[in-house]
């Protein structure tokens, strides 16, 4: 039975959270591309308004670690669950404010000021939402099974990302483009709020992990410090957030970069690249699993080093195919690089990533390791991009080699991982804190 029931409740109870967390950050990805700049960040220059308005974007990546290791210190004290709740509620009411906010028009300064805090609490939230998802699936399935669990939150990202495409580009399409920017815009940020509900009534239903519990049950809950992380783990932290470069490039790039690329240099307009990021995404729902399941097979390192290195080689025909301005060449550009590269590493790097750390400080190592290199690349990505095209005249290629390199630097440095997760010291070994099981509470 248990290998025929292969993915579990609490997979999809996570899958859902996950899926709000990257509705919130693509819906936030495509409006500071094509929308953003002209309704917060006015300017006479173009080019201008678009890198304050993709900076912003990047503002809520430098939140997301200090969001993960808050939130990872305390689901690894109080369990993932919990801190699921937390994290979904405070999501769900970052984008909903966001979708409230005054423009520059009517309030000046004050408004762009609003959008960077509530995109700094939006970044709080997702930075310990995506782990706990993954530990929370990971940790409630069987070893043999573990990599294809850890894996499916990786497809609420599709999903959140092709509802918050799909909406962004229905409104766009249906309503004249003085009322979209005046109002339409607003709505799919309000009904973030939709699936912020349907995420806790589901986790409702679904217990804390079994690993945490019976790590509770045996030593009592671990009042860990930040730097029990590091004891524990040693070099395996550094590593794991080289890991996680490429899954940032094959992500961003595409999904966001290529949308600016698209409207600023190609000229194509909007709503190729927005069905080519919502075909990706669809597509995602069968690719995460299968890659998930081959890393359970073969093992998480192969799948991601092929990844990378494939997006490496890819990126120079990404663009030559992008700036044909053909939809369907277009649309094939972003499902190679944006669904079958960027998903190997994806599901690797959840494989990889819950059997990696000690069970006392996993949540804080993984939000810790994924979320700070999130912040350096994946946050900065689109503003780079958009940085060296300009400096290139409009050419791709030293966005090619940026990016290129950096999937590289993954590469290497997943060959170094260990293959598999060495018994740790002790709680006692190290000097952690273990409050009893009876004085818990």
């Amino acid at each position: 039975m248990a290998r025929t029931r292969r993915i579990k409740l609490p997979t999809l109870a996570s899958t859902v959270g996950t899926a709000l967390e990257w509705y919130d950050f693509s819906l936030y990805g495509t409006a500071a591309a094509l929308v953003l700049p002209a309704v917060f960040f006015p300017s006479g220059d173009p080019t201008l308004a678009l890198l304050s308005s993709l900076a912003t974007f990047a503002v809520g990546f430098f939140a997301r670690p200090i969001g993960g290791v808050i939130i990872g210190i305390l689901g690894d004290r109080f369990g993932r669950r919990q801190m699921l709740f937390v994290t979904l509620l405070l999501m769900a009411a970052s984008s909903v404010l966001i979708g409230v906010l005054p423009t520059y028009a009517q309030v000046g300064v004050l408004a762009p000021t609003l959008l960077v805090v509530l995109r700094v609490l939006q970044g709080l939230g997702a930075g310990g939402e995506y782990a706990g998802a993954m530990l929370l699936s990971a940790e409630h399935a069987s070893d043999h099974n573990r990599g294809l669990n850890a894996s499916i939150p990786s497809v609420g990202n599709a999903v959140g990302s092709v509802i918050a495409t799909a909406i962004f580009f229905l409104f766009q399409g249906v309503l004249p483009q003085a009322a979209f920017l005046a109002w339409g815009w607003r709505i799919p940020f309000l009904l973030s709020i939709v699936l912020a509900v349907a995420g806790i009534i589901i986790r409702l239903r679904v217990t804390d992990s079994p690993e945490f519990t019976a790590a509770v049950a045996s030593r009592g809950v671990v009042r860990s410090r930040f730097v029990d992380m590091f004891k524990l783990s040693g070099r395996r932290v550094p590593l794991a957030m080289l890991m996680s470069i490429a899954p940032n490039v094959l992500s961003y790039l595409p999904s966001v970069y290529a949308l600016t690329y698209l409207s600023t240099v190609v000229g194509a307009p909007a709503w190729i690249g927005l069905v080519g990021i919502i075909i990706a995404n669809l597509l995602k729902l069968v690719t995460i699993p299968t890659a998930g399941w081959l890393s359970d097979r073969f093992g998480g390192k192969p799948i991601m080093i092929i990844g990378s290195v494939a997006g490496a080689v890819l990126f120079y025909p990404f663009f030559f195919m992008l700036n044909t301005g053909t939809p369907v060449v277009i649309w094939a550009a972003l499902v190679i690089i944006f669904t079958l590269c960027c998903d190997m590493t994806l599901a690797s790097q959840a494989s990889l990533l819950s059997n990696l750390f000690h069970v006392r400080v996993r949540y804080t190592a993984v939000t810790f390791s994924r979320e700070i290199t999130g912040a350096i690349v994946g946050g900065t990505l689109p503003f780079v991009a958009a940085w060296l095209t300009a400096a290139s005249g409009g050419a791709p290629w030293l966005v090619c080699v940026y990016c290129g390199i950096l999937c590289v630097i993954c590469a290497i440095g997943t060959a170094f991982l260990p293959s598999a997760r060495k018994a740790p010291e002790t709680d006692s070994d190290i000097g952690i804190a273990v409050i009893p099981v009876a004085n818990a509470n």
